[in-house]
């Protein structure tokens, strides 16, 4: 049986080469050739892709003919339709057609065209591959109508090229998918906000994991400043000292991810960092804010501040002046402005307001925009606020109690 069924497989092929006159020397400008062999009673089906035309020969005997054609739906072979999915949604992507008799589909991921499912109608074959370290694991499904693909609980790993191919009736249909799963964000143009307290760390993540040919670039600021790159093919993972070294030594790179992780944080790393990744011929890009709660572990906590009357006293901002801040400092319930600072146009000032309460007593740090208050009384006793306007707003506020020499208790 096994040696009859060889011998129709060479007849088969020898009948191939008459049809199209192949020689050895046309053989080698064949791109690439992709056999299906279905062998059932004396029924065949053989599948061949020559530069991106397909050839079917279908034999019920030994009797051959062949169709020349083109892709299905699309305008021309190598278009390629665009869908977009929210993380964590499904999404389908869908054949067109409903499934015939005979039909045989194969649905593919990537450049590489990985297989991950398959349909033979006829046997009633419906298939998903575990492939790609189990990328697509217990969440591929088929439409046993239309043979479309299901994919549930969507990943920005799913992000990429898909292909399906159904073979039916001596031709061939074939589909191309971009698909791009926005990841956190419901759209290109959000921004996701983070919060930090001063001193500890924070990630900002990609919601990935790293693909072969995966090239990721992180940047700060307006304008966007390039401070991390990753190309991973070459195993590439930078960091860049820029910005006056702002970010010197405390920027590191998940080599899983490519999520950035900022250690130490300064109130100087608040501000829009951006991180675009490029993979399969499709652009992720996500936003993110980051700012800071300060020396406080909420926005709405307040400092206390404590000194002795005479003594001078100075409320921190714990940051360094950048060239578009813009600082107020205000007293009381009221919020009356006492000082400000415009570090653009290099403007100090200092108010004289509260019927002369703070007259010649106030300092402003020209470094950090942080308040002195020198030869301190009790009627300087109160809430004080200082809002940093920068790319963000940055918000502290104090309580300073300024102790008079009545309060004192003196021990003998």
């Amino acid at each position: 049986m096994m040696l009859w069924r060889l011998n129709q497989l060479q007849f088969l092929h020898q009948q191939i080469r008459v049809l199209f006159k192949i020689t050895t020397e046309m053989q080698l400008l064949i791109n690439f050739v992709v056999w299906i062999l279905l062998v059932s009673d004396l029924n065949f089906k053989l599948f061949t892709s020559v530069n991106h035309h397909e050839v079917i020969l279908k034999s019920s005997t030994v009797t051959n003919s062949v169709c020349v054609c083109s892709s299905g739906v699309f305008a021309d072979s190598d278009a390629v339709k665009s869908v977009t999915v929210m993380q964590g949604d499904s999404v389908s992507l869908q054949t067109n057609t409903e499934l015939q008799i005979d039909d045989v589909i194969m649905w593919t991921f990537g450049l590489s065209e990985t297989r991950i499912a398959e349909i033979n109608k006829e046997y009633r074959i419906f298939s998903t591959y575990d492939v790609l370290d189990g990328r697509f694991r217990d969440r591929l499904k088929l439409d046993h109508q239309t043979g479309s693909l299901i994919i549930t609980n969507t990943r920005t790993t799913d992000s990429g090229l898909y292909g399906v191919k159904i073979i039916r009736n001596r031709t061939v249909i074939s589909h191309r998918f971009n698909l791009t799963v926005s990841g956190v964000f419901a759209d290109s143009d959000a921004v996701k906000s983070v919060s930090v307290m001063e001193g500890d760390s924070v990630s900002l993540q990609t919601n990935t994991e790293l693909q072969t040919h995966d090239e990721i670039m992180w940047t700060f600021g307006h304008p966007e400043t390039l401070i991390a790159e990753i190309i991973k093919r070459f195993e590439r993972f930078s960091t860049y000292d820029v910005l006056d070294g702002r970010f010197r030594d405390r920027l590191k790179l998940d080599h899983q991810t490519g999520s950035l992780t900022i250690t130490n944080t300064t109130t100087t790393d608040s501000g829009l960092y951006g991180v675009e990744i490029i993979r399969n011929r499709t652009l992720i890009s996500y936003r993110f804010n980051l700012t800071f709660s300060g020396v406080f572990a909420d926005s709405d906590a307040v400092k206390s501040v404590s000194v002795m009357e005479e003594d001078s006293v100075t409320l921190q901002t714990n940051t360094e002046l950048q060239t578009d801040d813009e600082i107020m400092w205000t007293f009381g319930h009221s919020q009356t402005l006492i000082a400000d600072i415009n570090a653009k146009h290099r403007v100090f000032s200092t108010i004289d307001v509260l019927d002369g309460r703070f007259r010649d007593r106030l300092k402003l740090d020209h470094q950090t925009g942080s308040l002195t208050i020198t030869n301190t009384t009790t009627t300087h006793s109160g809430l004080y606020g200082v809002t940093i306007r920068s790319r963000t707003d940055i918000t502290y506020r104090f309580n300073l109690t300024v102790s008079g020499e009545s309060q004192l208790q003196f021990h003998s």
